[in-house]
């Protein structure tokens, strides 16, 4: 049985990706999480196999290479929320940057060539010109704010490791994913938790928003772990794969979609600190090339996944679910 290490599971992405591998992919799943963390999604299935790791130590991390001995790695470990980006740039460039370096030295010393998955975004594409919608992987880059560039920069230095040492890497740049468990500093979890809290008589009927007219490229989590793991198969070393839905969905669409599923009389307001300092108008994922190379294409409707977070949050703060 081949087996797969997770770098950064204890975020939104790992249990589900943990759970893809191992169901689906038949792969014997290994993960790390920082030391003395909780991880966001529940790992218990994968005991005996989390390891904490803090990835700017790079002698720990290859320590855990030789203990392990993994086929596939896929890095998932990054501060992801643009908006601690803004705040805390020093902490995002050291994550993501650094930290994916570590990793990508850690393989080279190995004594064989383990197919690793650097997991990107689609962030860096940045500012679109008229014309660039839907955006491939040979979109020229404008990053529009930190999160981007550090991601950006991830690629570029991942793409050279490829070809200048030879090594198995894959470049994903993953769209917005959403799904049950996210953490509510990303907007779709974080209108479904205020209508639960609503609807739960926990807050004011009032939604505090942001920018309301960018529309973004939503994919369910769970197809965005599968895509991750036919790249681990099929994917081709040194190349950029862009990992979404194909489609942007403006964000007040989203809002209202949520609204329409509550029995709650709410109204919506704009809250200047969800408005971020530089906004990128419309992000949406040209999905050709994966879908070309490996046949993966998003199969959960957006309505689904957004009902099934709504119901989450409702399950989260004791509120009832509509059936």
């Amino acid at each position: 049985m081949k087996k797969a290490l997770i770098i950064g599971a204890g975020g939104f992405v790992g249990g589900y990706l943990a759970e893809c591998l191992q169901n689906e992919f038949d792969m014997e799943v290994h993960a790390t999480k920082l030391p003395n963390t909780e991880t966001q999604e529940d790992l218990s299935f994968l005991e005996g196999r989390i390891y904490g790791l803090d990835i700017l130590n790079k002698e720990d991390i290859v320590d855990l290479l030789y203990t392990v001995r993994p086929d596939y790695i896929i890095h998932l470990a990054a501060q992801s929320s643009v908006s601690v980006a803004w705040k805390r740039p020093s902490l995002t460039i050291d994550v993501n940057i650094k930290g994916s370096v570590n990793l990508m030295d850690a393989v080279r010393e190995l004594y064989y060539k383990p197919r690793v998955l650097l997991v990107g975004s689609g962030e860096e594409y940045g500012h679109i010109l008229e014309g660039e919608t839907p955006i491939s992987e040979d979109t020229k880059l404008r990053p529009g704010n930190i999160y981007a560039a550090t991601k950006a920069c991830q690629n570029m230095i991942g793409t050279i490791y490829s070809k200048a040492y030879d090594m198995e890497i894959m470049l994903i740049r993953a769209f917005n994913h959403v799904g049950p468990g996210q953490s509510p500093i990303f907007v779709v979890s974080d209108f479904c938790k205020q209508v639960a809290e609503i609807e739960k008589g926990l807050r004011e009927p009032v939604m505090y928003v942001g920018n309301l007219a960018a529309r973004r490229d939503f994919t369910d989590v769970r197809d965005v772990a599968r895509a991750y793991g036919l790249l681990l198969l099929n994917g081709r070393a040194g190349e950029t794969y862009n990992v979404g839905s194909g489609s942007a969905v403006e964000i007040r669409a989203i809002l209202d979609m949520i609204i329409g599923m509550s029995t709650a009389d709410i109204e919506v307001k704009v809250d200047p600190n969800k408005i971020r300092p530089v906004d990128v108008p419309v992000i949406e994922a040209d999905i050709t090339k994966i879908n070309r190379e490996t046949g993966w294409k998003p199969s959960i409707p957006l309505r689904q996944t957004i009902e099934e977070i709504l119901n989450y949050w409702r399950e989260q703060i004791g509120g009832k679910s509509d059936e």
